[in-house]
């Protein structure tokens, strides 16, 4: 059975290769993106089960990745990840879950698993599309 693909999009090489360690030991296949660039050009390229998108982040607005990626791939489940409790509330409305890193790794892989059962991979948006096209 093929490990399910997760898109990790934090500004942080530092923070990224730590959590794609842990992720990758719970059996996810992890794509890693530093950017909103990188990150859309890899949903566009890889079937993806989920994305994890890092709340603060220099240099990137964590909530127009989730809008751009909502408009393209409206069913791909994105799971925020913050060091806040209190999040606004127009970010909550663009992703399907909120995990504190303070709950992590334990909660992030219960939703993790509740949002594969749920959600498409982002080819099955994509072929949608092309196939309404």
């Amino acid at each position: 059975m093929e490990s399910p693909i997760v898109l990790y999009i934090d500004d942080r090489p530092q923070v990224l290769k730590p959590r794609k360690a842990t992720l990758e030991g719970h059996g996810y296949y992890v794509k890693l993106a530093s950017s909103g660039y990188t990150a859309i050009k890899t949903l566009e390229e890889t079937s993806v089960a989920a994305v994890l998108l890092e709340y603060k982040q220099e240099g990137m607005d964590a909530e127009g990745i989730a809008c751009h990626i909502k408009q393209r791939f409206p069913n791909l489940p994105i799971i925020l990840l913050s060091a806040y409790s209190d999040m606004p509330q127009r970010i909550l409305w663009l992703v399907d879950d909120y995990v504190m890193k303070g709950e992590m790794p334990e909660r992030l892989m219960s939703t993790l698993k509740r949002a594969r059962r749920l959600g498409p991979r982002s080819d099955e948006g994509h072929s949608r599309r092309q196939a309404a096209v």
